[in-house]
């Protein structure tokens, strides 16, 4: 009986991750309403969970002599977060509002069309959209309003992006607007009750996450002085991917013409950006790297902007598919734009794509991406690709042009991931030297101050915390894989080629996946701290959560009983505070979520 206390909350949760993934295949294949009448809103999933609660609490309680105030506090906090939850969910009200300039009204609209009435009335004064300098990229979306109450009193306000407007309880948000300009589509919330419960719940279960890995009676701070730990280990060594260069030449603007031009701020992709990053982006894409033979990127694009004419004959398209090479003849995997057209002037892309009858076939995202290639050089050629900024309104200062031009330039993911993997193979070759530990030991604070210092180079030039592509979240992780060894590589010290080989790859993944692409302006809704956070601690448990899959691998390879242990040692240790960053980042995630369109998620689990 004691064990099935124990046992049956696991097996519920079970239950419940089984239903939820059933929910999301309810939802592929019907839509979502049917999804949330069946599982999501359903009286059996909410008493599933009640269960869980309270069948989760009594085997605490079973083994409260050896529970400690924190384990306490995260369960406890759980429970609050699922009364939250349900209180949201009985006493909430959502809707939408629409309000036409000058317009005033006082109810708003649910999902199933009824009319809710407000405690006052509001009026749109005014609505307009913030672009970011010199380009048609939205930064915010603002609404002037003016709020009326019963009695009378009036308040003017704003109401934009993360910045909502709270009047009696009532939460509105900027959700939409019309394409004229001339209304505002806003979000209503009302939840009195629910939010602030689930508010107490997150804040209780960060508090006692943090009291776990400070707890004299918790096993982090015991694992912390193991005696194994003060052992070092060994591990196989990778390859490094070979980096081939490429030739080729063609005629263009002279070399100090190019590069006078490098710093002229030009708008692309709706971002003010110097044209060295422009060409740069263009060769990339049409060639597969920045420059083409000895011209550099601004010599190509320029090139082709003055002369299309000559530069149509120039092999600097590359095909990468053998399948499409051999439809179009193609000897090796550049051809050039004349190429890919008839005498008569037909598109033989065109041809290819009509006889290709599946769409997602190999052929046809092969064509997809080589008429990609086409289209750029065509507007560019017609002069739609970019436009240079003009002397009159705002421009970004000339130390971010500078800045940007010499992050383009040293390529510090490249050397950094080259540096790290080389290090990390020579630290895992001699790790039980004794000269060549202690070299790593300050090559390891320098590498980690220069990758801080790149990706602090990269947050000057966007304006904002990098964390909206892959290759800024790859490169966010090997920073924190560099700062976690510097911090752990003395009681841990197999951490320190370890630390080198991890952080390595993950550069190499961001260097090969996106090859340094363009800084692109965020969003309006991730303007945000909540989310700046919220991705960075979860993105820190994963580089946390890598060390402890890696020691796994480890220890599949190992065979005497004393390394696999203190392998098994450092594991437990450091899913401590990955479990900790990655739930509180999940919670600050719900946090953002609600503050920036008020709900917790858009989405399933």
């Amino acid at each position: 009986m004691k064990r099935l206390v124990v046992l049956l909350p696991f097996l519920l949760l079970l239950l419940a991750a089984l239903a939820t993934g059933a929910a999301t295949l309810i939802e592929h294949f019907y839509n979502t309403d049917t999804a949330r009448q069946v599982v999501y809103h359903a009286l059996w999933f909410q008493v599933l969970w009640a269960l869980v609660a309270a069948l989760g609490c009594a085997a605490l309680w079973r083994f409260r002599r050896r529970v400690t105030w924190a384990s306490w506090g995260v369960h406890i906090s759980l429970v609050i977060m699922l009364s939250g939850a349900l209180l949201t969910s009985l006493t909430s009200r959502k809707g939408m509002m629409h309000l036409r300039i000058n317009e005033t009204t006082d109810c708003f609209f649910t999902e199933n069309g009824q009319a809710i009435s407000l405690p006052f009335s509001i009026r749109l004064d005014d609505f307009r959209i913030v672009h970011y300098p010199g380009t048609t990229a939205p930064q915010d979306y603002i609404s002037e309003v003016t709020c009326q109450s019963e009695k009378g009193d009036s308040k003017k306000a704003q109401i934009s992006m993360n910045h909502i407007l709270t009047v009696k309880g009532y939460r509105l948000y900027q959700s939409s607007y019309d394409e004229d300009g001339g209304g505002s589509w806003l979000s209503v919330n009302y939840d009195p009750y629910g939010t602030p419960v689930s508010y107490a719940g997150y804040a209780l279960f960060c508090l006692s996450m943090l009291g776990i890995l400070f707890s004299h009676r918790v096993a982090f701070r015991q694992q912390l002085s193991h005696p194994l730990l003060k052992k070092g280990g060994l591990l196989g060594a990778w390859l490094l991917l070979p980096i081939f260069v490429q030739a080729g030449t063609a005629q263009a603007y002279s070399r100090q013409q190019a590069d006078s031009l490098s710093y002229k701020p030009v708008v692309y992709n709706d971002r003010v950006m110097p044209l060295n990053t422009l060409a740069r982006d263009f060769v990339q894409k049409m060639y597969g790297r920045t420059s083409y033979g000895e011209l550099t990127a601004e010599q190509v694009l320029l090139g082709w902007q003055e002369a299309p004419d000559e530069w149509q004959r120039v092999p600097i398209i590359r095909v990468k598919s053998e399948m499409l090479r051999e439809q179009l003849g193609l000897s090796n995997d550049c051809c050039a734009l004349q190429n890919l057209f008839n005498s008569d002037g037909t598109y033989r892309l065109e041809a290819l794509w009509n006889n290709e009858l599946d769409s997602r076939s190999k052929l046809a995202k092969a064509i997809q991406e080589v008429d990609e290639k086409v289209g750029l050089v065509l507007m560019l050629t017609d002069g739609t690709l970019f436009r240079y900024l003009s002397d009159e309104g705002p421009r970004p200062s000339e130390g971010k042009l500078k800045a940007e031009v010499y992050y383009n330039k040293v390529n510090p993911t490249k050397w950094l991931f080259m540096a790290n993997l080389t290090l990390g193979l020579i630290g895992f070759f001699f790790f039980f030297g004794r000269l060549v530990p202690r070299l790593l030991r300050g090559t390891l604070w320098i590498v980690t101050a220069l990758a801080v210092a790149a990706y602090s180079l990269r947050w000057f030039i966007a304006g904002h915390i990098p964390l909206s592509n892959g290759y800024e979240t790859m490169f966010f992780i090997a920073v924190s894989v560099l700062v976690i060894t510097c911090v752990l590589h003395r009681r841990l010290p197999y951490l320190l080629p370890f630390g080198f080989l991890l952080s390595g790859f993950t550069l190499l993944v961001s260097y090969l996946g996106q090859m340094n692409p363009q800084i692109t302006p965020l969003m309006p809704v991730l303007h945000s701290p909540w989310l700046s956070s919220h991705v960075s601690l979860i993105m820190f448990s994963y580089a946390l959560y890598a060390f402890t899959a890696i020691n796994a691998v480890l220890a599949l390879c190992r065979k005497d009983s004393e390394a696999v242990e203190q392998l098994a040692v450092v594991s437990r240790l450091l899913v401590y505070p990955a479990t900790c960053c990655l739930g509180i980042g999940i919670f600050l995630g719900a946090v953002w979520a609600n503050v920036s369109w008020g709900s917790y998620w858009q989405w399933d689990a």
